[in-house]
């Protein structure tokens, strides 16, 4: 018996935990507040893509056989091959039967639809990523299949990383999804439902805790809210996570509260302890108090916030915890033949956070309004190490992903720093804005320390754009960031938007050509083109009158985040969408660099105006060599092989030192006279990692000028230049 049972209804993330649970599980935690948590989602996938599932679904769609089209009907006929497979492929995609790769790539063991239809060249696209992905590939391709089928047979709102997404969207009004919920459950209701009931009488619960992220997640919230309510009457339901956060804000409708007993805003700890102490220690609390808390009052819906008590910092809400969650059972696929596209689907991360809020906060498009983006505050390196190493020992998983809205440049050097620093083995990538900061050195340390790739917002790759949207950067300053972290060795996926307030026709095709040369020049690795969607709580929707768009205005009941407006320029940005899409995939595909733009359109479009080697052009200018005089400087190798030889010339002899160094990959040297070589070997002792003190780079030079003459010649030579491409960083 747990009091607290933590829910994520179904569906999100078939190879990884969404993280809020863990994150609220870990809190409680530290109050002792004893909770037991559950993914729905991936047990209503494991249980449907089973055997036993399989059977079921065929069984009760084979009603329906005469309604079938050419595909479902192929599907249909191949029933005995898929309930044979799937176990199997299901097992193999959890990484426990990993030599049936050879037979899936071998051919003629899966079942085969339309999903295969898009096989063109597999070894082309796969030769960079080996069988085991080829065949993550094609048992992906399958599970697309048997989706397709599912949502023409048996139930249409079906979707691996969302359920019934349509009926969570712009629902300003409860109407259409109260209605819906008054139908018979389907056949996905009934898994779900099945799983809910038994986790219940085990757990028995006083307060359920339903985290709804995103609006594909919001109906089975109302679906198992709903069954709780009919069968287990004394257990009490809230609703918390990125929805209500972000659409929730001005609930009106009490039917809401025929499903739910509580709504809570915003960070979830306080809230979520409160609640606990109202239901289950009533006795010990002499006025309830609550914390941005929705709830039904005399019938009337109010918003409580009546506690003195302040938020808790991010250093007091504890490690996540994410036992009692199925990790070994977690579904790594891929979608497409693209390594950095594949970290969303593919392999298990637990998931941290290195600042809450976003540093930079000015983004127009972006709810900079609401505190999940306008309350910064970020965590300190050796906290966030301490808890990396935390969920190391407790999942088995040395992956990170850090989810955060913008990490900060200066905070994951340190988080860098103190990774290498405790010799700690670990893989890494995180979001980030393509700051001018993330200079090589830096980019050479994140590298060092385990990251392996970032994404990060282009959005539209036009200057006069990205300062409307008060991004803060430039196309020609992503470029050199993007370049400085691709030399390094992380990937780099960039989230680019078309349609935004004023954009022209002429601005989409020139932006498209940005991208374009970004890719053809190997610095970006994988995009995805999302269309602006104005929202309520961004400056956009906040003063459309300064952008150029005039909103629909509805009545709020329900939910409130996206705005349908008309944009004053009249263009209509949908049909760009399929061209830009198709585009991107073969770009990130490494081919069709050559084709005219032209190509990707059904419609005109005009010629781009951007020069073919303007990336080129940003990349070969000069680089700006001075150095901030309190930049840290820092050795990240061994310590070196000293050898001192004498040299002649014309009579005259010197004494000279030979430095080789080793590192993962060569062994070099690098030759100075004895006097520069004995200092040089002093200070790479105090310049080590390990050093307790960092020294700035003006520091450095008084050392160095103390002894001996010119720094600058001596630091802008080719033997220190040599150190610097090996792990001399300026940081």
């Amino acid at each position: 018996m747990k009091n607290l049972l933590l829910i994520t209804p179904p569906f999100t993330q078939l190879n990884t935990p969404y993280p809020a649970t863990a994150y609220i599980k870990g809190f409680l935690n530290t109050k002792n507040i004893s909770a037991y948590q559950m993914d729905l989602g991936i047990e209503v996938i494991l249980e449907l893509f089973s055997k036993k599932g399989l059977e079921s679904l065929f069984q009760v769609s084979s009603f329906k056989f005469g309604e079938f089209g050419p595909n479902s009907q192929r599907i249909y006929a191949l029933k005995d091959e898929y309930i044979k497979t799937i176990d199997s492929v299901i097992a193999f995609l959890q990484g426990k039967n990993p030599s049936l790769a050879r037979q899936i790539c071998a051919g003629n063991f899966l079942p085969e639809a339309s999903r295969f239809d898009q096989l063109d060249d597999m070894e082309f696209a796969f030769g960079s990523m080996g069988m085991q992905d080829k065949a993550k590939h094609l048992a992906t391709l399958y599970l697309e299949d048997l989706s397709d089928f599912i949502v023409e047979c048996v139930d249409e709102n079906f979707g691996f990383s969302r359920y019934a997404e349509r009926l969570g969207r712009s629902a300003n009004s409860f109407d259409e999804l109260y209605n819906h919920l008054q139908n018979e459950r389907t056949f996905i209701d009934e898994i779900t439902i099945k799983i809910l009931n038994n986790r219940i009488e085990e757990v028995q619960p006083k307060l359920v805790l339903i985290s709804v992220p995103f609006p594909g997640n919001l109906y089975s919230a109302f679906r198992c809210a709903q069954f709780l309510k009919a069968n287990f009457p004394n257990v009490k339901i809230a609703m918390g996570g990125g929805f209500p956060n972000t659409e929730l804000r001005e609930l009106k409708d009490q039917r809401v509260f025929e499903f739910f007993d509580f709504i809570t805003l915003d960070d979830g700890e306080l809230p979520v302890e409160l609640l606990h102490n109202f239901i289950c220690h009533s006795e010990l609390v002499s006025e309830s108090e609550f914390k941005r808390t929705f709830l039904l009052e005399n019938n009337q819906v109010v918003y409580k916030n009546t506690t003195t008590r302040h938020d808790y910092k991010q250093s007091e809400v504890g490690t996540p915890d994410y036992s009692d969650l199925l990790l070994d059972k977690y579904i790594s696929v891929i979608e497409i033949a693209n390594p950095m596209h594949s970290l969303w689907s593919d392999g298990r991360w637990n998931k941290l956070t290195m600042a809450h809020g976003c540093y930079w906060g000015k983004c127009t498009f972006c709810d900079i309004s609401l505190d999940y983006i306008k309350l910064y505050e970020p965590i300190a390196a050796k906290i966030l190490v301490d808890r990396m190493e935390e969920l190391i020992a407790q999942t088995g998983e040395n992956g990170f992903h850090f989810v955060d809205e913008a990490a900060p440049p200066a905070l994951m050097r340190e988080v860098a720093l103190e990774i290498i620093k405790r010799k700690l083995v670990v893989t890494w990538w995180t979001n980030i804005r393509f700051e001018k900061s993330f200079t090589a050195d830096l980019c050479f340390l994140l590298k060092e320390s385990g990251c392996i790739a970032v994404s990060g917002g282009l959005e539209v790759a036009t200057d006069r754009l990205l300062e409307l949207i008060k991004k803060g950067v430039t196309v020609e300053q992503v470029a050199k960031v993007t370049r400085n972290f691709t030399e390094s060795g992380i990937m780099v996926h960039a989230y680019l938007m078309y349609g935004y307030p004023t954009q022209t026709i002429q601005e989409t095709v020139d932006s498209l050509e940005m991208v374009r040369q970004l890719f053809e020049l190997g610095v970006l690795q994988s995009g995805f083109w999302h269309q602006f969607a104005m929202t309520a709580h961004s400056p956009v929707g906040m003063f459309p009158e300064e952008f150029g768009v005039i909103p629909e205005q509805n009545k709020i009941t329900f939910a409130n985040n996206d705005i349908n407006f008309k944009d004053k320029t009249g263009i209509n940005h949908d049909k760009f969408s399929f061209g830009l899409k198709k585009s991107l995939f073969n770009f990130m595909h490494g081919i069709c660099f050559d084709y005219d733009l032209q190509d990707w359109f059904d419609f005109k479009i005009p010629k781009t105006k951007i020069a073919p080697d303007f990336i080129s052009n940003c990349l070969e200018k000069e680089q700006n060599f001075t150095t901030k005089p309190n930049a840290k400087v820092v050795w990240l190798g061994k310590n070196p092989q000293v050898e001192t030889f004498t040299k002649s010339k014309k009579g005259n002899s010197w004494e000279m030192m030979k430095l080789t160094f080793h590192n993962k990959t060569h062994t070099f040297d690098i030759v100075l006279n004895k006097t520069e070589g004995e200092w040089l070997v002093s200070v790479l002792e105090l310049l080590s990692i390990q050093a307790e003190h960092k020294i700035t780079f003006s520091q450095l030079k008084a050392n160095f000028e103390s002894e001996l003459a010119d720094f600058e010649l001596f630091w802008y030579g080719k033997p220190v230049q040599t150190l610097r491409k090996s792990g001399l960083l300026l940081l």
